[in-house]
């Protein structure tokens, strides 16, 4: 049996905040998680070789055959196939940085303590179409191509729940609903792209959706929302108001009156009433964004961009952010104002000032939220999130450093 491994490759930095608490196969995108996509690709289970302070919680299997992917890979059908009939030692390379490789049990040894592995054969992967994460915004902009090979793969061969009468539909044949998916009175238009309602998931009268949109199980469109493409909403999420081109991880919510637009929201995120994120500069020009690998705001090469949010954080009321904004880990912003461009993790933004928002404040604030979920953090979890407070430090140049 070939156990497939996903590892994270210095892609990983130019994905923070979003990698903070996840590897990079956990990042959703189209309706499934990358791990999730190789899964029903190759159909066996996915571990991963990761950061040390996430390996307990992201275990790594490996045996005698173990078939190493990037982790910030799409499968498509014919890289599968490649990967499928690989010899042992066999390596595909992208512009020197490794794709893929089948190695046995010492070779993964090497791998996993980073040292180097005789007997490689690197092979080409000219012309294999696939697509590859390699900084924030290739997530909404790929966003799109996900949810149509997502789509297809979820709903091949099988029958849609068929929408009541309340609804008004366009295009209806690239509209799937999931057999207890709950919509009524609502606007649906499927001609962009299609829309696909997942288990349990809930679209409230009033609401408009023009694909393509997935709205994952358990998550809810509130009553007059607006939801344009492509959008994930991932699971166990609230999405009101006006909403294009972003991705919610999960168990976030933006469930009242305000625009977001070309963003990534992680998991256990809030977005208060009447607040709007600004997506495009007002001279039209490209948008920078902080980048935690250069630690510097670096070029998109995007005239649309938005918010970047870590896991855990929180925009207070009526607030406006301006355009490439990034948050942390655990930010917690509020007032009527534009804060900067980059809040570093575990801070209290306000109106005048930038505090710490240390972990003894911050994780029983978590709690309170995921316990509206029947969630809560594990041990090792909030063991992470104490290491991730100490690593975070030097972004918050007003802490004096530890013994002075």
């Amino acid at each position: 049996m070939t156990n497939i491994i996903l590892f994270d490759s210095d892609v990983r930095t130019h994905l923070l905040p979003l990698t903070f608490l996840r590897p990079v196969g956990e990042l959703r995108i189209g309706i499934l998680t990358i791990r999730e996509k190789w899964e029903h690709w190759m159909g066996s289970k996915v571990s991963y070789i990761t950061q040390d302070h996430l390996a307990e919680s992201y275990h790594l299997d490996f045996g005698e055959e173990n078939l190493v992917i990037n982790g910030s890979v799409l499968p498509s059908e014919k890289l599968c196939r490649l990967l499928r009939n690989m010899e042992f030692g066999d390596a595909y390379l992208q512009d020197d940085e490794l794709i893929a490789a089948k190695l046995d049990g010492e070779q993964l040894q090497k791998l996993i303590q980073d040292e180097d592995i005789d007997d490689l054969h690197p092979l080409s992967l000219d012309g294999v179409d696939f697509h590859k994460i390699n900084q924030l915004p290739d997530l909404y902009l790929l966003n799109s191509i996900a949810l149509e090979s997502d789509f297809h793969l979820l709903t091949s061969g099988r029958k849609s729940q068929p929408l009541s009468g309340t609804n008004r539909a366009i295009a209806p044949e690239r509209i799937f609903l999931e057999a207890d998916a709950r919509v009524e009175g609502a606007f649906l238009n499927a001609q962009a792209g299609p829309i696909y309602i997942g288990h349990q998931a809930e679209v409230m009268e009033g609401a408009c959706i023009r694909g393509n949109v997935a709205l994952c199980h358990n998550s809810v469109v509130k009553m007059g929302a607006q939801i344009y493409g492509a959008t994930t909403v991932g699971p166990w999420c609230k999405a009101g108001g006006e909403i294009e081109h972003t991705i919610f991880q999960g168990y976030s919510n933006k469930a009242h009156a305000g625009y977001l637009g070309h963003s990534l929201i992680g998991e256990w995120c809030n977005i208060g009433a009447g607040t709007t994120i600004s997506n495009l500069r007002n001279d039209y020009g490209p948008v920078r964004l902080w980048n935690y690998a250069t630690q510097s705001f670096d070029a998109t090469g995007q005239t649309f961009c938005g918010l970047i949010m870590g896991d855990h954080s929180r925009l207070g009321i009526n607030m406006m952010i301006n355009s490439g904004t990034s948050v942390g880990l655990a930010g917690n912003l509020y007032g009527a104002h534009f804060p900067r461009n980059f809040i570093p993790s575990f801070t209290l933004a306000g109106p005048a000032s930038l505090q710490t928002f240390p972990p003894e404040k911050a994780i029983p604030s978590m709690d309170r939220m995921m316990e509206r979920r029947n969630c809560q953090l594990s041990i090792p979890e909030r063991l992470t999130l104490i290491r991730l407070f100490e690593d975070t430090a030097p972004h918050r140049p007003w802490e004096k450093p530890s013994g002075k």
